[in-house]
């Protein structure tokens, strides 16, 4: 069940004014591009930033989203029509073929259910062509982010066309790892109206996602640092093995100069 923030429609439209800053997908075009992918499975693509942004390059593009109101959002987006997209999840995809699939942001953490996850991970594997690449982030459990979001660290206050200025911010409401519960509130000034939305996401460590990856068929490439958020996030980086690949331990390594 997706959260309120995506699945409530008032909040799911706030969801780009207030989060306007998605440096962190041009990562991921590049990755696209690095992979030399045609089309593209995204996975928990929410109001569709990337996925237009990927459909506006000439990709082929699914977006598969559990929040209905956030999906009616990326529908409504200049080029929605480009993008094939699915409401449900990757635990139950129709068949596809595709070179790429990712989960940006806090798709993966966001997946807090063990038998979610590893029905996730197969029903990604069996949508990539053999050879396809599952490239995705997580938070480095060590460095502790969620030490800073209280309201003193997080509060702002956007300007909201057709809303006028809304006061948000974030504060953890139970720490229980690896899971962690917050709670982000969004008061609008005009009205004076409050909405909030709870959150938990798990924080896996390194070798527990590599584990997850290799048992559900996958090998996994390499583990880089996330350029815009360095020293602070692993980005996995996973292919389904081609017919007759010989997948050995050492290919299921990581990078060394990731290591810390």
């Amino acid at each position: 069940m997706a959260d309120e923030a995506y699945e409530n429609p008032r909040l799911a439209a706030l969801y780009d004014p207030l989060d306007a800053d998605r440096g962190d997908l041009d990562v991921y075009a590049d990755v696209t591009t690095e992979l030399r992918a045609r089309q593209v499975l995204d996975v928990g693509c929410g109001t569709g930033t990337f996925a237009l942004l990927l459909a506006k390059r000439g990709l082929r593009v699914t977006g598969v989203e559990p929040a209905a109101a956030s999906l009616d959002v990326a529908r409504s987006k200049p080029g929605g029509e480009h993008v094939r997209w699915i409401h449900g999840d990757a635990t139950a995809l129709p068949e596809l073929h595709v070179d790429l699939a990712t989960m940006t942001a806090n798709v993966a953490q966001a997946i807090v259910d063990p038998e979610v996850w590893d029905g996730t991970l197969r029903g990604i594997r069996a949508a990539l062509r053999p050879g396809g690449h599952l490239v995705f982030e997580t938070r480095d459990p060590a460095r502790r982010a969620w030490e800073q979001w209280n309201r003193a660290a997080t509060r702002r206050t956007v300007a909201v066309e057709g809303v006028g200025d809304v006061d948000t911010w974030v504060d953890v409401t139970e720490v229980s790892l690896p899971l962690v519960s917050f709670r982000h509130t969004m008061i609008f000034t005009r009205t004076g109206e409050t909405l909030t939305s709870d959150s938990t996401l798990r924080f896996r460590e390194r070798e527990e996602v590599s584990a997850s990856l290799t048992a559900h068929g996958y090998v996994v490439d390499e583990i880089r640092d996330a350029p815009d958020r360095p020293g602070k996030e692993f980005v996995f980086f996973a292919h389904r093995p081609e017919p007759g690949e010989r997948v050995s331990a050492a290919s299921s390594g990581t990078s060394a100069a990731n290591d810390r």
